[in-house]
């Protein structure tokens, strides 16, 4: 048995009551103990003095696209859809080279700002240019990351009214039989799984009715969960309204795409009805404020949808619209966007907490797993620095959430370090350089 013991921390549990100076204890992949002083001689043990610390639930990340790291900084003024428009020709030219290095790139930067569980979104499949879905879950598997890829669709190109290229749409049968080949080989529904696929039709503008309701009828018979893009920007809203003559959250209620099984990215421009539907089907939202505010979609409701009691977690986004933004970071973008539309006690800084933990843990059905510090659950345990410099901010959880993210310690997941000291521990790879080969063999030197 591995036996970790953490002492002499501020423990910010998520579910009950934080410990000022309290211990926790871990034995292999679980959490065995949390507790205020020092912890019982639980016999030999790594023990881990984490005075100046705040420890609180590794970071959950609801909503990514890693392949973008490679397209950082391109289209910077532009809405989402001039952005989709624009980089779609360059994202058909992505392998599985590309796709494995920005992918290291991207967890590695996940994991140094906290995060011990992400989703991925990926929906482009140029035909010819190796296992794609492969190659991220090669990389989650290098970096050791929980890992909850979504095998994204789309079937719907500009000649049948939808927003990408014909040439990087495809056939709706080979998506049906591509996605069920991603399940049987990947999934994996244990309590402790390393790695989780979810069923992803990429958007209303860029997948058909049929695919989205044969989506959701794979998923259930597999088991698996549900996601897609919704309600981001008011064009989309424009557009489903056009095309299906409603809006794009009761579109997803007829097609029965609302339930506890489901999360989708962004809900922006949610109505009051969409409000009140989602948190009565259990159905979640990613919020991604960072990647909302450089396109100019606007501020999710997340304060109301909070009230109605809908899943909310938070997400970054691809990076090609959120340049570098970590998931700490986005803790405190979601708490400033919200309080910026609706005062200062729009959201506080342990709703926010509880966002990049226990409310992703919830999107993706997993918090009976992970997203709190309890005995029984998963160790997957943020250590974070809040001396020096934050230690003038007297409140641990403050220091986090308000100011930049704070240097990470020990981020564990099961109980294995992943990084210790802000360097990564489980791969001798550089991560910055496996996102610069991307970039350059993906867009060369474009400025």
């Amino acid at each position: 048995m591995t036996r970790i013991v953490i002492e002499n921390a501020h423990i910010a549990p998520v579910r009950g009551p934080e410990i000022p100076d309290g211990h926790l204890v871990i034995e292999d992949d679980r959490i065995t103990a949390v507790g205020p002083g020092p912890a019982p001689d639980p016999g030999p043990a790594r023990r881990v003095d984490a005075s100046g610390c705040l420890v609180t639930p590794g970071l959950v990340n609801t909503h990514h696209h890693l392949y973008q790291w490679a397209t950082q900084g391109l289209y910077q003024d532009a809405t989402l859809f001039e952005w989709l428009t624009g980089l779609y020709d360059t994202w058909a030219g992505i392998d599985a080279e590309v796709v494995h290095d920005a992918a290291v790139a991207g967890l590695g930067w996940l994991a140094l700002s906290g995060c011990t569980t992400s989703t991925d979104h990926h929906y482009v499949f140029p035909k010819g240019r190796g296992d794609l879905f492969d190659a991220e879950v090669t990389a989650a598997r290098e970096l050791h990351l929980r890992f909850h890829p979504c095998r994204g669709s789309m079937d719907r190109g500009r000649s049948d009214g939808g927003l990408p290229p014909d040439e990087i749409v495809e056939d709706r049968d080979e998506i049906l039989a591509a996605t069920e080949a991603a399940i049987d080989a990947y999934h994996d529904p244990s309590f402790s799984s390393m790695l989780r696929v979810a069923v992803a039709p990429c958007s209303p503008f860029s997948v058909s009715e049929g695919l989205m309701s044969d989506s959701a009828a794979l998923a259930r018979r597999k088991g698996v969960r549900l996601h897609t893009h919704l309600a981001e920007t008011l064009d989309e809203e424009e557009h489903c309204r056009e095309q299906f003559a409603c809006t794009p959250g009761e579109y997803m209620d007829k097609l029965g795409w609302l339930g506890p099984d489901v999360w989708f990215a962004h809900g922006v421009h949610l109505h009051d009805a969409d409000i009140r539907r989602f948190a009565a089907t259990g159905t979640g939202v990613a919020h991604c404020p960072t990647s909302n505010g450089r396109l100019g979609a606007g501020i999710a409701r997340v304060g109301d949808l909070l009230a109605a009691g809908a899943p909310v977690g938070l997400g970054v986004d691809g990076a090609a619209s959120s340049e570098l933004t970590s998931l700490a970071g986005e803790m405190r973008q979601a708490l400033l966007f919200q309080r910026a539309v609706r005062g200062p006690r729009a959201l506080t800084a342990r709703q926010a907490l509880e966002l990049g933990t226990l409310g992703g843990a919830t999107c993706l059905g997993r918090q009976d797993e992970i997203g709190t510090l309890e005995p029984g659950k998963l160790a997957d345990v943020a250590v974070w620095r809040v001396d020096g410099y934050r230690a003038a901010v007297e409140d641990p959880v403050c220091a986090l959430v308000f100011g930049p993210a704070p240097p990470v310690e020990l981020l564990l997941v099961g109980g294995r370090t992943v990084v210790e000291r802000g360097e990564l521990r489980t791969t001798s790879a550089d991560p910055a350089r496996a996102g610069e080969r991307a970039r350059r063999r993906l867009v060369g030197g474009r400025a």
